[in-house]
């Protein structure tokens, strides 16, 4: 019988299962350890090596080549609509023309500053906006 060896290092839990997950889809077993501990406590990632995905032996190159075509395959931009019904806001992308938009909701310098002068936050809205379609930021 094959024995497990580590076969790659993450720094967080999530790429791992992620790798984990592709793999099981093409129809190998792989094994998560140091996982449960390091989200415990951080501090030991370094002492660890980390979280690693371990693979069988035998196969090693083949799960190497199925991460590495997907890795190189991954499409990672959002698939939407260029546009959209009843939009949120009534102007488009200087980029691309979509008006599937949403505003950065992070609290801006007023909200802290507000908060140490009168000791309450003043949320202003934001005027940053991000496009679903194309990824562009930018302000009105």
């Amino acid at each position: 019988m094959a024995s497990l060896v580590k076969f790659k290092y993450y720094t967080n839990s999530l790429e791992a299962n992620r790798d984990k997950q592709i793999l099981k889809n093409n129809g190998l077993e792989s094994f998560i350890a140091n996982e449960q501990t390091i989200q415990s406590d951080w501090l030991l990632s370094q002492a660890l090596g980390g979280i690693q995905l371990q693979v069988f032996e035998d196969q090693k190159e083949k799960a190497t080549e199925i991460l590495k075509n997907f890795l190189e395959n991954e499409h990672t931009s959002l698939e939407v609509e260029h546009t959209i019904s009843n939009p949120d806001f009534n102007f488009t992308c200087p980029k691309c023309g979509s008006n599937h938009l949403y505003r950065d909701e992070n609290p801006g310098g007023l909200f802290g500053v507000s908060l140490l002068v009168l000791g309450f936050p003043i949320k202003a809205p934001s005027h940053l906006y991000h496009c679903y379609y194309c990824d562009n930021e930018f302000q009105t």
